[in-house]
């Protein structure tokens, strides 16, 4: 897993003749102005900020719908609740292809197409479903001790749930979040079918713009990939720690 990114790394400080010649040789000399080439060849601060804006409002409508939904339907017993985790259970089961031209035709009805927060609201309508049935599994470790405590201290439902349980979902949260920051930083097709503006592109589609009709500058395309690469493993990174607990003690509790 790891010898394609550090063939990546080696082959973007190397010169476009070097890499062609032998990609296994390490560079005669290292060509750190690929990464500055790169770096204003796909408006890199640009297209870093319109990825960040998407990805901050798939993460925050994921978080808030989902965390809501999983408490709410693993609170409540009954028929109604089954059947409506269940279909959110079968939502992950279609494939995005399937819906993929119907989607692009609502959007354009909606005029969302080529909105950079359109395609965000598109992305939680699309990463909801697994993020209830995961918290859906950790609402049932928490005792509904808690739930009965709080509101006989006089707590309203909303603010039960961000005072008493939100802030228990911790592990599981930052679990989603990294899962979905992975997927949304490094989708290539929505962004492609939603975004019709260059100066909307994401970092993907940005370094995809490199690519020629009958060259490649190969040096360039690796470095932009590394530079794309680099804030979301500065974010993995940070939340470690919380990304581990959440998988543990999900596996453990639910």
């Amino acid at each position: 897993m790891l010898f394609p990114i550090y063939m990546g790394i080696l082959n973007s400080v190397k010169t476009q003749s070097e890499m062609l010649t032998n990609i296994l040789s390490f560079p005669a000399k290292f060509q750190f102005a690929n990464y500055s080439s790169a770096f204003e060849k796909i408006h890199f601060m640009r297209s870093l900020g319109n990825t960040i804006q998407i990805a901050a409002v798939g993460l925050i409508g994921i978080i808030a719908c989902a965390s809501m939904a999983g408490y709410k339907l693993s609170r409540t017993k009954g028929r109604l609740s089954s059947i409506l985790f269940g279909l959110f259970i079968l939502s992950m089961l279609i494939p995005f292809h399937s819906i993929m031209i119907t989607l692009v035709k609502i959007s354009k009805e909606l005029t969302i197409q080529g909105s950079i927060y359109g395609l965000g609201m598109i992305y939680i309508g699309l990463g909801v479903s697994m993020a209830i049935f995961l918290y859906h599994g950790f609402v049932k470790s928490i005792p509904r001790d808690l739930d009965e405590a709080a509101i006989i201290d006089g707590c309203g439902e909303f603010r039960l749930f961000y005072s008493v349980i939100f802030p228990l979902l911790l592990p599981v949260t930052a679990t989603i979040a990294i899962l979905n920051l992975l997927w949304i930083w490094n989708d290539f097709l929505l962004p492609l079918l939603m975004l019709t503006d260059s100066d909307r592109y994401t970092l993907l589609l940005s370094t995809n713009m490199l690519f020629g009709e009958y060259s490649n500058d190969w040096s360039n395309i690796l470095a932009s990939l590394i530079l794309a690469m680099l804030p979301v493993v500065v974010f993995y990174l940070i939340l470690q720690k919380y990304i581990l607990n959440g998988i543990a003690e999900g596996a453990i509790k639910g």
